[in-house]
């Protein structure tokens, strides 16, 4: 049995297509501190767990838009798995107490993770919308260009309630035809909508596992934002976040805005 091929005429083919020695290459401490190595290495983590969230969600988009259900379940059973993964990634941070992060974190000036910009494409996709948020972009034009861009446009969410009207539920014409650059308001009608979907729980009823799905995704991106405001709360208590936020606070106050909000109001009246 012959081995694994050792010698190459160019670059490793690994390499080459992974770019393992590029991302090695990203972290870039400003400080001797060594546990700064891990707050740059798990951010960096959480950046590609982000971008592959909205891949994956703009392909479910896709397959809606295209009335194709039960192909939309696939890539929304895979975002629960990336979520658990992006959950997970705080782990990485547990060890970080109040002296800990106070050794290099002057060094982050103005830098705070309130300005990830795929991060709030992560956000927008999902439906929680806010122009005020894209503004720190302002000065990157392609940044600024693409968030501009998914806020105008439908979310996940605009898309399930778009799928529901053509499956004949009566969803009102303000509900499909709203601004999308404004924060989305609950409809009871779409809620109705979802506690009649309920009523057939079988498992040949692509709505029912469409629900489900999507639920799964609203619930560990909600456990993703409580890891994060307890990472903050452990390393910082209370205190003015980087960035001119208001830290703790205002990851709770953010944590208030739902996710898939009828899918949730909707177990109320089931």
């Amino acid at each position: 049995m012959s081995g694994p091929v050792l010698d190459f005429p160019d670059q490793v083919p690994y390499d080459a297509y992974v770019h393992a020695s590029t991302l090695h290459s990203l972290q870039q401490p400003l400080t001797k501190d060594p546990g700064e190595m891990s707050f740059l290495v798990v951010s960096q983590v959480m950046e590609l767990w982000f971008g592959l969230a909205c891949h994956e969600l703009r392909d479910t988009q896709r397959l809606l838009r295209e009335d194709d259900v039960w192909g939309a379940l696939a890539p929304l059973r895979r975002i629960k798995l990336h979520l658990e993964g992006l959950v997970a990634a705080w782990n990485g941070l547990r060890w970080m107490t109040p002296p800990d992060f106070n050794r290099f974190r002057a060094q982050l000036g103005e830098a705070s993770g309130f300005q990830s910009a795929m991060y709030r494409q992560l956000e927008f996709l999902l439906g929680l919308k806010s122009e005020a948020l894209i503004r720190p972009f302002k000065r990157q034009a392609d940044l600024y260009q693409d968030l501009t861009a998914a806020l105008r446009a439908p979310s996940v969410w605009d898309d399930v309630t778009a799928l529901l009207a053509r499956r004949g539920f009566e969803i009102p014409a303000e509900v499909l035809r709203r601004d999308h650059t404004r924060e989305y308001e609950p409809s009871p009608q779409v809620e109705r909508a979802w506690v009649e979907i309920y009523r057939d729980d079988r498992a040949d009823n692509p709505l029912y596992l469409l629900g489900e799905a999507l639920t799964d995704v609203a619930e560990v991106f909600g456990d993703w934002r409580y890891k994060h405001l307890t990472a903050v709360q452990r390393t910082m208590g209370n205190k003015p976040g980087s960035g001119g936020s208001s830290g703790a606070a205002w990851l709770t106050r953010s944590m208030a805005r739902v996710v898939f909000a009828e899918l949730w109001s909707a177990r109320t009246v089931i």
